[in-house]
Parts: structure tokens; C-alpha cells; sequence
């Protein structure tokens, strides 16, 4: 049986979530096995570290979880395994003993300064999540340096159709992320209200509370939003299965977003069968397309800052002005009468593209890149 050393945090925010289903489906072999060269299944046993505090909102998930944290405590066997880190990509120079090391950041960003530089040059290898970001690394690292792309999941037993949709009397668009400029927020509410200035059918859910602003930060984005009746602000679930009962009783998700590191909502929503309205740049177009999706299409890029998490300028991200904002206040308004039509229609090739993009696929890609597995 391979082993492997995880360092990854388990939580329910956005690293967390991926730590805590790279830990569940590497630790598997179900249902697509990853056969060694000898004919094989590849069985994982897995040593983890956390990164943080653990959060574990699933009791189901609780097993699998300590049998990992005992078996790092113990690290009997482990010394020479590789590691995975899964972590920011400027944070990444420990390891856990003496094996090959492995990263897999997500970042926001199109240049790197030389402390992001440094970490990741630390590493043996690189793993990203899309071709976006793999362009980018590429540009700043050591060439000796592999960096593979593996893209991330969705859990398609929790974020699945439902057989017969809830219909409301409204068309409600959905948006969940963190409150940050990055994800354009400043901008979201203004585009909702230039698409419908008096329609009384429509609803904006917001589920963004974001636990690393202050409270009085937290507050004046509730105040900018609650401007509006038309909003509907809503806190944060515990649990995945939580967040997909809320997504099903929406119709389509809009994430106008200057950069993303993947955005797991907006392919979770694709998974449900939801419509939605994406901007063209950064990691998510590895799986968006003008078929799947709506997209908002970026003229300019603008310095990556926003006084909050990007203190200074490092790179540049989309601009959201002018002919992309336009654009999706044409799409909410282009949605809207779609629902007006019909409003259960679903989006049919998000769903073939959720269904390309399971866990179980996650996992058996790493382990082809982590064990050499062809």
C-alpha cells in the first residue's frame, strides 16, 4: 500500500473543503481504481497534518479523519513517503519527512513576488488546478520544476438535480463567496439593479459572510446590500449538503468575479443543473464555456488590489467596468426572461461538465502524478 503525508487544512472554507475530500477520496478507490503497472489497485494510507483548526461538519466524515490524524501522530512507515501540501503559494517550504514533495496552491494573482517565488521553488513539484494557473507558475520557477495541472471536484452525490425542481413565483440568482472586491461585490448589487430597476419578481441571495473580515467591515457590506429589499442575505451552513439545499431553490448563480483560485460554487451550482454568469479570466475557465455558462468578457485588467487582502498591487486582475459590466446586466436581464419562459428549464451541459469533474477523478489524477502512475 502507498503512503502519502497530507498537510492540508479541513474546515468548511474554500481549502478546507478541498483538503477534506482529497483526504476522503485519495484514502478510497471508488469507483474509477487507479491500477499500479503490476495490475494493481493503488491503496492509500494516508498520515495527516491539519492545517488549522479541524472543523469536521459531517459526522460521517469522522472516522476517516482521525484514522489519518492517529496515523500521523504514530508516523510509523511515513519518513520517505511523499507529501502534499495543499496550502497558499506563499506557504509552502515545510514538508513533512523525506519523501518527494508535492504543492497544490490556488492563488488569485498573475505575477508573483520573490517570497512566492522562493516557496515555490521549494517544492519538487507543483500542482495546480487549471492551465490559468499553470501559465503563470510556469513563468516565475525553476524549469527543473514539474507542475501539473489536476483539476478540482464536486461532490455529485450531494450537488445533484432534483427530480422535480422547486418552482418559486420568483427568479432568484445566487451568489456565495466571501464578501471581497475580488469577487466583485462592489459592482454585483449596481449590475442586479441596472438589469431590473422596478421588476418585483426577482431576488438576489447573498451567502458571503466572510470570517476573516472585522465585524464593522462585515457590516457595511450587509448595509450596501440591505439597500435593496430585493436582497436577501443569508448566513453561512455548516455542511455541503446544507449549501446544495439552498443552491436548489435558486435558478442561476451570478459570479462577476475579478479573479478566482477556482470558485467550488460555481461549479457545485453547475452540478445542480443551475444557470450561470461568469467572467471569462482566471482559473475557472478551465471548466467554463460559452456552452455551459454565460459569459462576461474582460476588455481591460486593473491592478489586483482592494485596501483589504490585497493591501498593494502584486499583478493585475479583470476589470469590471464598462463593457463587462454591460454584459452582465444584459445576462441577468437575458436569464430573467428565459425563467419568465420557462422556469424549469435546467443547464444541461453544466451538468455534463460537472460529471466530468467528480472527486474520484481529483484523486486518481493525483495519484498519477504523485506515484507516477501512465
Amino acid at each position: 500500500m502507498e503512503k502519502l503525508n497530507l498537510i492540508a487544512p479541513i474546515n468548511t472554507l474554500g481549502y478546507g473543503v478541498v483538503g477534506t475530500n482529497l483526504l476522503k477520496y485519495l484514502s478510497k478507490c471508488i469507483p474509477d481504481n487507479v491500477i499500479d503497472k503490476t495490475g494493481n489497485i493503488l491503496q492509500i494510507d494516508i498520515a495527516l497534518f491539519p492545517i488549522g483548526n479541524v472543523d469536521i461538519p459531517r459526522s460521517e466524515d469522522i472516522p476517516i479523519i482521525r484514522t489519518a490524524i492517529d496515523t500521523a501522530n504514530q508516523f510509523k512507515g511515513f519518513a520517505n513517503a511523499p507529501s502534499l501540501k495543499v496550502w497558499h503559494e506563499f506557504a509552502l517550504a515545510d514538508r513533512i519527512g523525506n519523501g518527494p514533495s508535492f504543492a497544490f496552491p490556488f492563488f488569485e494573482i498573475n505575477k508573483f513576488d520573490q517570497k512566492r517565488i522562493n516557496h515555490l521553488n521549494s517544492v519538487d513539484s507543483i500542482i495546480v488546478a487549471s492551465k490559468w494557473a499553470k501559465d503563470i507558475v510556469q513563468q516565475y520557477i525553476d524549469p527543473s520544476h514539474s507542475v501539473y495541472v489536476v483539476p478540482l471536484g464536486v461532490d455529485l452525490e450531494i450537488f445533484k438535480p432534483t427530480v422535480n425542481p422547486t418552482t418559486t413565483d420568483k427568479c432568484i440568482f445566487f451568489n456565495c463567496g466571501k464578501w471581497e472586491k475580488r469577487k466583485g461585490h462592489d459592482i454585483l448589487l449596481e449590475m442586479f439593479k441596472n438589469a431590473f430597476p422596478d421588476e418585483t419578481d426577482v431576488e438576489l441571495w447573498m451567502m458571503c459572510s466572510n470570517p476573516f473580515l472585522s465585524h464593522k467591515m462585515s457590516q457595511e457590506w450587509e448595509r450596501y446590500y440591505q439597500t435593496d429589499p430585493r436582497v436577501r442575505l443569508l448566513d453561512r451552513v455548516k455542511t455541503q449538503s446544507e449549501v446544495a439545499a439552498i443552491m436548489d431553490n435558486t435558478y442561476c448563480g451570478i459570479f462577476p468575479s475579478r479573479a478566482e483560485g477556482w470558485n467550488l460554487e460555481l461549479l457545485e451550482m453547475m452540478s445542480l443543473g443551475k444557470h450561470v454568469i461568469a467572467t471569462y479570466y482566471s482559473a475557472h475557465t478551465e471548466f467554463c464555456t460559452d456552452s455551459n455558462s454565460i459569459l462576461l468578457h474582460i476588455d481591460n485588467m486593473e491592478p489586483a488590489q482592494d485596501d483589504t487582502f490585497f493591501k498593494e498591487p502584486l499583478g493585475e486582475w479583470a476589470s469590471l467596468e464598462n463593457n463587462t459590466f454591460q454584459e452582465g446586466v444584459l445576462a441577468l436581464r437575458a436569464v430573467y426572461e428565459q425563467w419568465k419562459k420557462d422556469p424549469n428549464v435546467i443547464n444541461k451541459e453544466g451538468l455534463k461538465t460537472a460529471q466530468q469533474l467528480s472527486w474520484t477523478n481529483t484523486a486518481n489524477k493525483l495519484k498519477e502524478v504523485i506515484y507516477g502512475i501512465r
